[in-house]
């Protein structure tokens, strides 16, 4: 079977959230699983292909000229890198001072087009579109393939001037919203099937809290649209065999995380004599909510819990943040940015992993928390929802501790309950285990979507 893969960021090509991690997962499982996984990326620029071929596209004016690099990449294997006006930039999608290129709308809608004129062109089995980026293509696209829209965060849609409609190809009607042009609007009115990125995430995008603006258009595709939980490469998050970390351990050798987690305090200046560490891997954003957390700096010593955040994003925030660790900074460290090492050592060696989502799609940092034995403590939204059972709701079964709302109270009582569940040696392995012992990776996720492949691939 040959799928068109369409996607805006692959890691670690081009990364910028978890749209990233999860094309490069799935794409690569399926390729294990025997799919010919055509991959179609951006050509953001300074990325060099072995045995590189070049395909030109024919496309409309406004989008050429268009072209595909044709290569191997060292870590993804075969890459389709789309190149078209303005696409290669330092950043895929933000300018150095972090607003968006003001270009965006033009860069991508080029993109999607150049996307339809390959599929066009080589005639797969099924086409795979990933979040607005890519969903223009369908307004080019007349009798083609059978299509998949996955959703991976709603919020972003690549809203855009009217004027686009007359530009985007055939069906572009169907991309008319509210006098502008909605990319993923119209993607969800055309593609044969929808996949959010979770379960839960279904029945968020579904009403109007959750819907951003979308929900009726969902739920006049209800029937076609269904929730895939995401995974993780548990080959790059393994506390087995990871480099990163001061000691490698496994559910057997639990007694070896500690000395990631004494290695974890030195590196942030935070005392280990005891007292439960909480960690935070995040992109500052309002979604994230991590400025929830503030309110909760100054009450850490009460709960107790000492807390370190790693991440970049919203600078108003990380400053606000950088004044509350000069003011506390006995329980609470920030560190600004993101390193890939220090990432894969405060999940080794955390005793807690805090999450306080506003909104979570999927969710894939608790995921990779519980696979090196740290035990989440989140909020009841998206797919968090389908891989943190609460532990006080669910004895036998919960993994984790579950805020029931996104507010700093709850937080604090969900961390507090937390603290005193790993305070127990006994209960803390127990739920250290349970969480290890699920299947993160791919597999699964993969058999899905090759099922939903093979069901609306044409017979023969």
């Amino acid at each position: 079977m040959r799928i068109v893969f369409a996607t805006a960021e692959l890691s670690p090509v081009a990364t910028v959230g978890g749209l990233a991690a999860a094309a490069a997962g799935l794409t690569s499982e399926l390729r294990r699983q025997g799919v010919d996984v055509e991959i179609l990326l951006p050509d953001y620029g300074d990325v060099e292909l072995a045995d590189e071929a070049w395909v030109p596209l024919d496309v409309p004016e406004w989008a050429s000229p268009a072209g595909i690099r044709v290569g191997t990449h060292p870590v993804c294997g075969r890459l389709h890198l789309v190149s078209v006006p303005g696409m290669a930039r330092p950043h895929p999608y933000l300018q150095p001072d972090g607003t968006g290129w003001p270009d965006n709308d033009a860069r991508f809608f080029a993109f999607a087009r150049a996307v339809a004129s390959w599929v066009q062109m080589s005639h797969p089995e099924v086409v795979h579109l990933n979040d607005w980026h890519t969903g223009a293509a369908l307004a080019a696209l007349v009798d083609g393939p059978p299509t998949i829209l996955s959703i991976h965060n709603l919020a972003y849609q690549g809203n855009a001037p009217a004027w686009w409609l007359s530009r985007l190809g055939p069906r572009a009607e169907h991309f008319e919203w509210f006098g502008g042009t909605n990319p993923l609007s119209g993607a969800i009115a055309l593609a044969d099937r929808i996949v959010a990125v979770s379960p839960n995430y279904v029945g968020e995008i579904l009403t109007p809290e959750g819907g951003f603006g979308l929900d009726g258009a969902l739920r006049s595709r209800a029937d076609d649209l269904l929730g895939v939980l995401n995974g993780i490469d548990t080959d790059v998050w393994d506390p087995a065999t990871d480099p990163h970390i001061a000691r490698t351990f496994d559910a057997d050798r639990l007694e070896d995380k500690a000395a990631n987690r004494t290695a974890l305090c030195d590196r942030l200046g935070l005392a280990d004599d005891g007292i439960p560490v909480a960690t935070v891997v995040t992109r500052l954003t309002h979604q994230k909510g991590i400025d929830l957390l503030e309110p909760l700096v100054p009450v850490l010593d009460q709960v107790p819990v000492r807390l370190a955040v790693l991440g970049s994003g919203d600078a108003e925030l990380a400053g606000r943040l950088h004044v509350a660790a000069s003011e506390h900074s006995h329980s609470f460290v920030f560190v600004e940015g993101y390193d890939e090492a220090l990432s894969h050592l405060m999940f080794a060696g955390a005793d807690l992993y805090l999450m306080p989502s506003r909104f979570e799609p999927c969710g894939l940092t608790q995921m990779q928390a519980m696979r090196y034995g740290a035990v989440p403590v989140v909020t009841a939204v998206g797919g968090l929802v389908d891989t943190v059972p609460d532990v006080d709701e669910h004895p036998r079964t919960g993994r984790g501790v579950v805020a029931r709302r996104p507010d700093p109270v709850e937080l604090c009582a969900a961390l507090f309950r937390a603290s005193r569940r790993v305070g127990d040696r006994r209960r803390a392995t127990t739920l250290r285990r349970r969480g290890m012992g699920v299947d993160w990776s791919w597999k699964q996720p993969a058999g899905e979507y090759l099922a939903l492949y093979a069901d609306l691939a044409p017979a023969g």
